[in-house]
């Protein structure tokens, strides 16, 4: 089996491969920016109706988590407990979430193993 180019590549060999490689090797430096610059981005996320709130770095630490007097009840820790782990939970699926969509558009969907 014969491995194919993408269209307009089947002419011009070494030319075009290194055309190729300057691409793919500015798409990896503007992804490398990008990454960068969302792993200090802050993410917020709330539970129990803003009972408590957790705030993590794009690079997934947990930078503050508040947590209201109100909700704090030493006969039902399990429950303050679950509001935590629903705040923090969230506030990461906000970090991934945006460091993908953000890598999505920089690599045009192209999902190269390694490159990001």
């Amino acid at each position: 089996m014969k491995a194919r180019l993408p269209q307009g590549y089947s002419k011009g060999g070494a030319a075009n491969l290194q055309q190729l490689a300057r691409q793919a090797q500015k798409m990896q430096e503007e992804m490398d920016e990008a990454s960068k610059e969302l792993d200090e981005k802050e993410y917020s996320a709330a539970a129990g109706g803003g009972a408590v709130t957790a705030v993590v770095k794009g690079s997934l630490e947990i930078q503050s988590i508040e947590i209201s007097k109100d909700v704090v009840d030493p006969e039902d820790i399990d429950m303050l407990s679950d509001l935590i782990i629903a705040a923090v939970n969230e506030a990461i699926r906000k970090a991934r979430d945006e460091k993908a969509e953000k890598m999505d558009k920089i690599s045009g969907g192209l999902n190269v193993p390694g490159l990001f």
